[in-house]
């Protein structure tokens, strides 16, 4: 009898896994991207800037143009790939990509949230 009332709750905790291991892509609440805050104009034209200096030699940065190295992609369309928000932990940490002509580049978390709001900026664009 133990058996018959042990069994099905096995069952349904292993169904229960399995559902949560069907969609690993998917962000948990913790990996989430923030709810998006309205960012200053302050803080857009700081972003603005920080682009123009430290990527606008590769990437176009604007709300229209070409990249000037074509691997690189333009940051209006950044947010077609990944929300944006996803940026702060690799920006803080040291972004990579898999092509090599792309510098390391790491940002302090003032210079983080004044880039993201300027990217924020062209998707809202």
């Amino acid at each position: 009898m133990r058996a018959l009332i042990l069994f099905p709750l096995a069952a349904a905790g292993v169904a229960a896994l399995a559902a949560c291991a069907a969609f690993p892509d998917a962000p948990s609440s913790s990996e989430a991207p923030e709810a998006r805050v309205e960012a200053s104009a302050e803080s857009v034209m700081r972003g603005q800037v920080l682009a123009q200096t430290r990527c606008a030699a590769c990437h176009a940065i604007g709300p229209s143009g070409a990249s000037p190295m074509t691997a690189a992609p333009p940051f209006r369309d950044l947010h077609d790939t990944y929300p944006v928000r996803f940026l702060q932990e690799a920006l803080a940490e040291g972004l990579t990509t898999a092509h090599p002509a792309m510098p390391q580049v790491e940002l302090q978390p003032d210079e983080i949230r004044d880039l993201i709001a300027y990217l924020e900026s062209l998707e809202a664009g």
